[in-house]
């Protein structure tokens, strides 16, 4: 299992169980291999029942309740993260998926405070500290976003890799802490370290859309459309950029005519910064650009 066989690991936990039903964990170990190819409610029976066995291990508990978490099953998950937790209240891991709970629950204060107990007993617990700067950034909390990713970014060991959502979060808070040099390049990272992910192409063709070069955004903006060519903010983002690219051509336009009629007049009034429209929409994504999954 550890070595990634998860065919030949299923079939031996398979044999185990056949020896003995009692066992936990093989029922945890089939549970696991089965969950990897996509047997999910099997797998959900066999840890049930290796909880069951296990007199309630809080590891296996907290197991069970991250898939009944990701199967959308929040109330059962809900329940076992509590059972979990009177258990054992020293387990990162399980306030971890308390906090997680809250989060589907729509209780953000509680998640945060679960979350912050998990980081006081696991300072370096990296999932946490991306989950926690998801939080910052719906509450618009950008300078606890920036302290928290930089944080996440001071544990990461010798030879491990930033998560590419961890650049993403960063560049978001740089962005609107007005830091657009810096921002840029966090896009940029995120990019090279997810190509596939469409979410940090869009706020990099938003960001360079702000500040006026719709002509850069471009690249970025179709990269995003054809990984998630459904996605509303995509879509929204196109309808800005060929806004400001007609306005451009307008105002060259424009430029042109009066410089014929004008020509000591009219040079150099009018720079590149000033060619965006001043009433524009916000060229902003959203804080939880639609379209895009953040799990």
């Amino acid at each position: 299992m550890h070595a990634g066989q998860w065919d030949v690991a299923e079939g031996l936990f398979s044999d185990a169980l056949e020896l003995t039903a009692a066992d936990d964990r093989a029922h945890w170990g089939l549970a696991e291999s089965l969950w990897q190819r996509g047997e999910r409610q099997i797998a959900l029976k066999h840890m049930e029942e290796a909880v069951r066995l296990s007199a309630s291990d809080p590891r296996l508990m907290r197991r069970l309740g991250k898939m009944y978490l990701d199967l959308d099953r929040v109330a059962d998950a809900d329940r076992q993260s509590l059972a979990a937790l009177q258990a054992d209240r020293q387990s990162a891991e399980v306030w971890g998926l308390r906090g997680d709970c809250l989060v589907k629950l729509g209780d953000i204060e509680g998640a945060l405070a679960a979350y912050h107990q998990a980081l006081a007993l696991q300072p370096d617990y990296s999932d946490v500290q991306l989950e926690l700067a998801e939080l910052y950034r719906q509450q618009g909390r950008y300078d606890r976003l920036l302290a928290t990713i930089d944080r996440l970014q001071d544990t990461i060991g010798e030879g491990d890799v930033c998560p590419s959502r961890a650049h993403m979060l960063r560049g978001i808070a740089l962005h609107q802490l007005q830091r657009y040099g810096d921002a840029q390049r966090c896009f940029q990272d995120a990019i090279a370290s997810d190509p596939k992910n469409p979410e940090p192409h869009l706020h990099l063709a938003a960001l360079l859309l702000e500040q006026g070069d719709a002509q850069s955004a471009r690249a970025p903006l179709q990269q995003a459309i054809t990984l998630s060519p459904q996605s509303p903010s995509a879509i929204a983002l196109a309808q800005q950029v060929r806004s400001v690219a007609e306005s451009v051509e307008r105002g060259f336009a424009t430029g042109m005519e009066g410089k014929n009629e004008h020509p000591q007049g009219i040079i150099g009034r009018t720079g590149t910064a000033e060619l965006a429209p001043q009433n524009a929409p916000s060229t902003k994504v959203s804080e939880r650009a639609g379209g895009f999954k953040q799990r």
